[in-house]
């Protein structure tokens, strides 16, 4: 398999010469995770700092929640939330910004703003997005998720979990490139409208995803899957997590989107030096 081109995300080059880590940035008050503890304006850009000490990539800033059976907020509403933080980072972090949001207007305005790529968990399905990502010429993450996050996670059903899913990118590529998008990379959506069976699944048969030629990104961080398996609470997910993430990227994932950043990159570390030998 050809080694994978460098992602240029305007001034930034982002090169896969190890696993990259993209650190979660939550600035909601109701996320699943940590809701409300990074929702004002010097607790996110410390936050967003502290991951970049501990070794993130890329920060990945969201405002909205996608939880199972969360509802969607206005453009109005995001734009308050996200926009001074972006506009902040720009210019005081030196890692790509990436802009987690499926609404148009959003990415439109925080890409303006000096964000570096967009996190569609659509991926990339509204036209709209495309004409975005297109007009600003950066790279685009596409997940996959089986319905919205209000019902994702009531009964969701497939017959090829992975198959499904790979039938899915294949299509949303061809689109985005006839569109003029070229760099994309690919997220499977774990925990997004898949049961535990689904993202074991998922995480076991990521090297198929890697036949469509694009990074591939692995979002296992504190999700639910881990509870199920440990019985543990949200804030005792991290074993979870970092068994999840290396297994990822020994299985292909060549970014992983995490929490827990400092912990994660040791970990990583050492099973980037174990693939490296």
């Amino acid at each position: 398999m050809s080694p994978l081109a460098p992602l240029i995300c305007k001034e930034h080059t982002l090169r896969f010469e190890k696993t990259l880590i993209m650190g979660i940035l939550n600035v909601t008050p109701d996320s699943f995770s940590d809701g409300g503890r990074f929702n004002t304006l010097d607790t996110a850009i410390g936050h967003a700092k502290k991951m970049v000490a501990d070794g993130a990539d890329i920060i990945d800033i969201g405002g909205e929640s996608s939880r199972p059976g969360s509802e969607p907020l206005s453009e109005e509403e995001l734009f308050g939330r996200v926009l001074p933080i972006v506009t902040r980072l720009v210019r005081e972090i030196p890692v790509p910004i990436s802009i987690d949001t499926y609404k148009p207007g959003v990415a439109d305005v925080c890409l303006r703003a000096g964000a570096h790529l967009m996190n569609d968990i659509t991926g990339l399905t509204n036209p709209a997005m495309r004409k975005v990502a297109t007009d600003h010429d950066v790279p685009v993450v596409m997940m996959h998720m089986l319905g919205t996050p209000k019902v994702m996670q009531q009964d969701p059903v497939y017959q090829d979990v992975v198959g499904e899913i790979t039938t899915f990118f294949q299509r949303q590529l061809k689109i985005a490139k006839k569109a003029g998008i070229s760099q994309l990379v690919i997220d499977p959506g774990i925990g997004f409208g898949k049961t535990l069976e689904h993202n074991l699944l998922i995480l076991k048969h990521l090297d198929t995803f890697k036949t469509l030629g694009c990074p591939l990104l692995v979002g296992p961080s504190r999700k639910s899957f881990i509870v199920t398996i440990t019985g543990l609470s949200v804030n005792e997910r991290i074993e979870g997590t970092l068994a999840a993430g290396p297994m990822a990227v020994l299985n292909g994932a060549d970014i992983v989107r995490v929490h827990d950043v400092k912990e994660c990159r040791r970990a990583l570390q050492v099973v980037d030096a174990v693939r490296g030998v």
